[in-house]
């Protein structure tokens, strides 16, 4: 499967893993792990981007705690509909793209956001695609977020990520999101395990 055949199914999908599934079960821990950082090192004012934003659910959450400057990025067809009518206020306050994450983040400007986060989003990229992780630390000022399943790491330099499938349908591209945007020269400030995913949060530098 290559980058364009991801891309087209996430464009096109439905079911589960849509917006409409991801609108039914609202904001989750991964929006409080998200809300958590942002308290602790941004103000509400603060500039915010998700990757692969969906119907919205996480950014939400943020809205309903105070931040109002707030920008989403999804390629599917559905997602910003049911944005309407799931969250309102947020589609109408917010600033969003409705395209793939590798043809909108070269048309920002150097630091354009505070705070540039994923959720389950960065795991879809497509090896083809890497080049487009060096882009999220340029348009990043200050905080860099992932939220994102790395599988089973064993901790051995490999030529590329591991890949496992869901439900035997799409792909998942385990990394170790320390090693790739540490090498990019972020610097990590905090890390958190979980069930599924981990939690790591970058800063693009030292205060």
């Amino acid at each position: 499967m290559n980058s364009n055949e991801v891309r087209r199914q996430w464009a096109e999908r439905s079911g589960a893993y849509s917006p409409e599934y991801y609108a039914y079960y609202g904001p989750d821990h991964r929006s409080e792990s998200i809300h958590g950082i942002l308290d602790r090192f941004v103000d509400r004012d603060a500039a915010v981007l998700e990757l692969g934003c969906s119907s919205g659910r996480h950014l939400a959450h943020l809205y309903e705690h105070g931040f109002e400057n707030l920008h989403g990025i999804d390629v599917n067809d559905d997602a910003f509909d049911v944005m309407e009518e799931t969250y309102p206020d947020l589609a109408a306050g917010g600033t969003f793209y409705h395209d793939t994450i590798e043809d909108t983040v070269g048309d920002f400007a150097d630091g354009r956001f505070d705070i540039v986060y994923s959720v389950e989003t960065l795991q879809h990229i497509h090896p083809d695609a890497e080049w487009v992780l060096e882009d999220l630390t340029r348009i990043t000022d200050d905080l860099l977020i992932t939220v994102e399943n790395e599988g089973d790491d064993d901790g051995s330099e490999s030529d590329g990520p591991d890949v496992s499938y869901v439900n035997d349908d799409f792909p998942l591209y385990h990394r170790d999101w320390n090693r790739v945007f540490t090498d990019l020269g972020l610097l990590e400030v905090d890390a958190e395990s979980g069930k599924r995913d981990t939690v790591r949060a970058f800063r693009t530098r030292e205060e």
